[in-house]
């Protein structure tokens, strides 16, 4: 009976010591890190691989370093020029110091969500819609930038932000196209008026190469001959002297006696 009670007795001991075991073995994969607290201190972050903890006495908190994908819900935004739109955006982050993200604050991931949400209506509201339509990429490095600032106290960095829409309402469309529109129109009067510049420039340069060279000007007529004179029309053509051109002002300008 005694030696019925000792063989008892070891084996609980062993399965006892077994299950310290097993409650001391963690195993961390390559992107987790173990936030150790001692009798809750903090003693250091292990990983990844084999790591051994005193049960009870130790706690261990795992950490995730990929990167983590977080969706900005829809956040409604004034803009500078006092128009309202609906804007989402998706941030790209990830953990560069277990100790802080753990330490610091409470859920990094519910606080990056929500400072994310408070710095895309703040951005986003000191610049015009057509900044937002137009200028994204600046947005986006303006507001990465703003949250890696803030999220470096809770180990957080901030890689990249990418806003994914930005909805405007019927009436505002409209408006839009009609402004374009007129944006177009301005853009061809003045195209047509700098052409028409540009033409009496050159006329009046072609004007007064012919006025210094008058031998010019008889190759311009009698090219502008060969030109009417080569198209298929019922045109009667009657050639005139540009010399007897020349001395008429000068007689009809005299005063008769």
């Amino acid at each position: 009976m005694g030696m019925y009670a000792d063989i008892v007795f070891y084996l609980v001991g062993v399965l006892l010591l077994l299950l310290l075991i097993i409650a001391a073995i963690k195993i961390l994969r390559e992107y987790e890190r173990g936030v150790v607290f001692t009798l809750g201190r903090f003693t250091g972050v292990k990983g990844p691989g084999l790591i051994l903890l005193v049960p009870y006495v130790q706690q261990m908190v795992r950490v995730d370093l990929r990167t983590l994908v977080l969706d900005v819900p829809s956040q409604d935004v004034i803009s500078r020029d006092n128009v309202s739109v609906r804007v989402n955006a998706v941030i790209y982050f990830r953990v560069i110091d277990p100790e802080k993200s753990t330490i610091q604050v409470e859920d990094f991931m519910m606080a990056t969500s929500q400072l994310a949400q408070t710095t895309l209506r703040s951005v986003l509201g000191k610049h015009d819609l057509d900044e937002m339509l137009a200028e994204r990429d600046k947005l986006n490095s303006d507001i990465q930038e703003i949250l890696d600032i803030q999220t470096d106290a809770w180990g957080i960095k901030v890689a990249n932000v990418e806003i994914k829409h930005v909805d405007i309402n019927e009436s505002m469309i409209r408006a839009i196209a009609r402004q374009a529109e007129a944006e177009r129109e301005r853009r061809a009067k003045i195209i047509n008026a700098e052409g028409e510049q540009q033409a009496a420039a050159k006329l009046l340069e072609a004007a007064e190469i012919l006025a210094r060279q008058p031998e010019a000007m008889q190759l311009r007529y009698l090219n502008t001959l060969n030109v009417i004179a080569g198209e298929k029309a019922s045109t009667i053509i009657f050639p005139f002297p540009l010399d007897l051109g020349s001395l008429l002002p000068s007689k009809t300008g005299k005063s008769p006696e």
